[in-house]
């Protein structure tokens, strides 16, 4: 394989998808070769059966794929490793136990990420842990006893973030619990945490005027290069952020929310492109594109535009080649974005009869989408015109994980198994 570079603090391939979001932090992969249709046994390279379901993105990191999952024998929180090439699980590593049920969610949620010689797996439960690629427990803590309870209403879901070394997790919930234990001082912060050690960096409290529900935050940090230099974003409690990696200190914020309400909780994570950084307002409310350079509270005369059509609930954006590709996740529909303008270019069906949660991701002129069902479709990323290439209904549900897309092949998490595409 290729080397890519050491950006992430280890050695990575330049065919690898390192974390949830890919090696980009938008959804594509430079990857070629990828298949445009198959069937359960054309172009399917293997199958590998998990033990639960769960929302985790596959992880793919120098011939490795690790997975987070539940048990449905037990209570039991894992973290995978299969073999990419063959399918053949390496090893699973018991790392939590869900101490609750959490509505519409488990504690499996997080996608694990991967540097190269470590892998990092967190969990709803609070419990973040360090292994190397051959099982071992290097480091663990558990985020939930250090802070208080990480009471989201729908179970925590932000996936951890690799940057230069460093892992950054994000925590944004209401100073109220929903659940025990209770607490009523409970506060948001961003936490970078030392890779080879578990300790933390710093620790950056995330203060807002959120209210209630509000507060709480699925979404996950991203990078942004801000006018050659690199930010960590955050959006979640009605404003998105951008923050110093080094220290953390808060370099701008802009409130997409100047009215306050009491539910407009935040699920899709802010998508970096090559000149601004786009955010989701609450709820499918709408889209804005944050300019690059801007310091202090920013205000309307930041924002590039805003596109106020239909706009996902749940799934983060795709960013490809100049566009942005954007689910209404419960109308079943995606829209075609041109990113510096904001210019609808096109809008259409999807089909189906589930929701279409999962993120969207992009490679060779495709793009991937999967909903709940396991319905997967198959577009040409041609902002033109849509077009279907082809569509394979799996039919195992709940599929909530984005399709991971490494080594010119695609790893698709169904509710039942790991799937590995292509030749």
């Amino acid at each position: 394989m290729m080397i890519a570079g050491t950006s992430l603090g280890g050695v990575i391939s330049a065919a690898d998808w390192p974390q949830w979001r890919g090696p980009f932090s938008n959804g594509s992969s430079d990857e070629k070769g990828l298949p445009a249709k198959w069937t359960k046994t054309e172009n399917m390279a293997w199958v590998c059966p998990l033990p639960g379901p769960a929302a985790a993105t596959p992880i793919i990191s120098n011939g490795k794929v690790f997975i987070s999952s539940t048990d449905e024998q037990n209570s039991d929180l894992l973290g995978l490793c299969i073999d990419a090439k063959s399918g053949k699980e390496l090893w699973r590593k018991k790392l939590a136990d869900a101490y609750c049920k959490v509505p519409r969610n488990n504690m499996a949620s997080p996608s694990p990420a991967a540097d190269g010689k470590q892998v990092y797996f967190l969990f709803g439960s609070g419990d973040l842990a360090a292994l190397d690629y051959d099982g071992k427990v290097l480091w663990s803590r558990n985020l939930q006893k250090e802070y208080g309870n990480i009471s989201i209403k729908y179970g925590y879901s932000s996936s951890p973030l690799l940057y230069k070394g460093r892992l950054y997790v994000l925590i944004q919930r209401r100073h109220t619990t929903y659940r025990s234990p209770e607490s009523t001082t409970l506060d948001s912060f961003l936490l970078a945490v030392n890779t080879r050690t578990g300790e933390n960096i710093w620790k950056q409290p995330r203060k807002t005027d959120a209210l209630d529900e509000s507060f709480d935050a699925y979404s996950s940090p991203i990078t942004f290069d801000n006018n050659s230099h690199r930010e960590i974003v955050t959006i979640g409690g009605d404003c998105i952020i951008g923050h110093d990696p080094s220290d953390g200190r808060e370099l701008w914020r802009f409130d997409y929310s100047p009215i306050k309400y009491d539910n407009w909780r935040q699920i899709p994570t802010p998508v970096p492109g090559e000149e601004f950084v786009y955010g989701v307002r609450s709820r499918g409310s709408g889209i804005f594109a944050v300019k690059a350079g801007g310091k202090g509270i920013l205000s309307q005369e930041h924002i590039a535009w805003t596109f106020d059509g239909p706009t996902p609930d749940s799934g983060t954006p795709l960013y490809y080649e100049g566009h942005l590709y954007v689910l209404d996740d419960m109308g079943n529909s995606l829209s075609c974005l041109e990113a510096k303008t904001g210019q609808l270019k096109w809008h259409n069906k999807l089909g189906g009869n589930a929701p279409w949660r999962a993120s969207l991701t992009a490679a060779d002129g495709k793009i991937y989408c999967i909903n709940e069902t396991g319905l997967v479709v198959i577009l040409e990323a041609n902002p033109k015109k849509f077009k279907v290439i082809s569509s394979i209904d799996f039919n195992e549900k709940p599929s909530q994980a984005s399709i991971a897309i490494a080594g010119s092949h695609l790893f698709i998490r169904t509710g039942g198994n790991l799937y590995c595409v292509g030749k």
